[in-house]
């Protein structure tokens, strides 16, 4: 006869049903049920944390649970403290803490995967409460077995191993959940696990601390690449004109971020053509602090977020190649270039930067890298570290074979780092001006490789050498999935045993 199965929530009407499971689910530990007061005061407290599982409408499992402010317990707790002696008056609606205080399933409904839904439904409870995570004691009922010869860590170290079966402990790290600590005298009748426990805890990846309903972190981001053409705009005021008009039409289409190139102010640099280029590049450098104010204005005027391409600038009369983050509300944050190609080097002096940082916006965390920085993995690690989720890289190359160097780096990025990384290039030529006569691009926003994303890796990149925008969304929840779930963990599975990236902050 065929079964239906139901996921619910509990009611004080299954009372009958629920005994009956516990009791035999729990034949090894007599007497070990839940009296119907203590299921009805449960219910009567949380009623959305009491979950049902039924097999043709008789309720075979459940998972219990309580919400707990968590650091006014901390982890070394006992079942009973936790629950409140089981008054439950431990149970906190403002806590941060989803705390599993029983799960089972009817001995003659195993291997139905029972009760992995119910832990799919407790997960998803967690989750539309906005909680950071959900933390159980476990039990380890094969641990008696083994009790002679091994210790508790000892035991669920070959559990996770999977030299050793435990019904509990096996199925807890099959479902995501990470052992936190060992708990003595967690459940002192529980002679199975000779009193130890497994404090058990499954981060909720979707949790946001201090939900703002102003200014709050979006989901999907809307990125506008700029591939900028080199060209004599005439004057200061026409290289203007067509900035303004990059940044409207960006904006007209809803876009979070908009990002120019690198050096892409480089027209300006006819005005100085008659002096060498260490000097012209110094001359273009003057109207580098009046370009980030223009673009300040303009990020406020039209709602977007800017990355400014970068520009040189002198600081202490040295030269560097600095980008900067203006943000909607006003603000402003800088990057200095890292690593100055050769070139730069030898024919401009330029100097490199020293800071790696992350950038907080109202659409994630990003970092800024321009052209050759994102050759070096390092910093790219570094930045992954921190959190971040977009790296933008201005860029300017004059071959393809620069390009690519730049395109396929890029893109290694993304995949190692689990971020999405948007690369935004010049084109076109100025014979007028010294050192800058060719430049190749095609602007791209690369992904990560999974399931969850283009196959090739690839969500838009422009036509090679046209001047034209690309827009692009990208899903940030895509890349908390990724981090927890994804085919291969690069960030999670580094080994941090072997090797290290240190950041050595001047």
């Amino acid at each position: 006869m065929s079964e239906t199965v139901e996921i619910r929530t509990l009611t004080v009407e299954d009372y009958l049903d629920l005994k009956e499971s516990m009791v035999s689910a729990y034949a090894d530990m007599a007497g070990s049920y839940w009296r119907e007061p203590t299921i009805q005061r449960l219910i009567k407290l949380f009623p959305e944390g009491q979950i049902a599982v039924t097999v043709n409408d008789k309720v075979v499992g459940c998972a219990l649970a309580i919400i707990v402010d968590y650091e006014k317990f901390g982890d070394s707790h006992t079942y009973e403290q936790i629950t409140g002696y089981y008054t439950f008056n431990t149970h906190n609606p403002k806590g941060d803490t989803l705390y599993g205080i029983e799960v089972f399933v009817h001995p003659d409904y195993r291997g139905k995967r029972l009760a992995r839904r119910l832990y799919d439904a407790r997960k998803n409870l967690c989750e539309q409460l906005n909680l950071q995570g959900i933390v159980a004691g476990g039990r380890i009922p094969n641990f008696e077995k083994f009790s002679d010869r091994m210790s508790p860590r000892e035991y669920i170290e070959k559990v996770q191993d999977r030299e050793i079966y435990d019904p509990t402990l096996t199925f807890q790290f099959s479902n995501d959940f990470t052992v936190k600590k060992i708990l003595k005298n967690y459940l002192p009748n529980d002679e199975a696990s000779k009193g130890f426990a497994t404090l058990l805890q499954w981060f909720n990846i979707y949790y946001e601390k201090d939900q703002d309903t102003i200014r709050y972190n979006k989901s999907t981001v809307r990125i506008g690449l700029v591939q900028w053409q080199m060209r004599d705009y005439g004057s200061l005021d026409g290289f203007l004109q067509q900035v303004e008009y990059f940044i409207d039409a960006v904006s007209d289409y809803g876009s979070d971020f908009v990002v120019f190139p690198e050096l892409f102010n480089s027209p300006l640099m006819k005005e100085f053509n008659q002096m060498d280029p260490a000097g012209a590049i110094r001359g273009v450098a003057q109207y580098t602090e009046q370009l980030r104010e223009i673009f300040q204005q303009h990020a406020v005027a039209y709602n977007v977020n800017i990355i400014s391409g970068s520009m040189p600038i002198v600081i202490d009369e040295v030269l560097y190649n600095i980008s900067y983050l203006c943000r909607r509300d006003g603000t402003y944050e800088q990057y200095i270039k890292i690593h100055p190609t050769p070139g730069e080097v030898a024919a401009w002096g330029i100097k490199g930067g020293s800071d790696i940082k992350v950038f907080d916006t109202d659409c994630g965390k990003i970092g800024i890298q321009i052209c050759y920085d994102v050759e070096f993995p390092e910093p790219s690690r570094i930045l992954a570290e921190q959190g971040m989720q977009i790296l933008f890289v201005p860029f300017m190359t004059d071959t393809q074979h620069a390009y690519n160097r730049v395109r396929f780096c890029a893109q290694a990025r993304a995949v190692e780092n689990e971020c999405y990384v948007a690369i935004a290039g010049c084109i076109g030529n100025l014979p007028k001006v010294n050192n800058m006569d060719l430049q190749y691009a095609q602007s791209c926003v690369f992904t990560p490789s999974d399931f969850a994303f283009p196959v090739t890796g690839i969500k838009a990149e422009s036509t090679p050498n046209t001047e034209m925008v690309v827009i692009a969304d990208v899903d940030l929840v895509l890349l908390k999935e990724l981090h927890a779930f994804g085919s291969v963990q690069t960030k999670k599975d580094i080994r941090r045993d072997l090797y290290e990236v240190n950041y050595k902050k001047k």
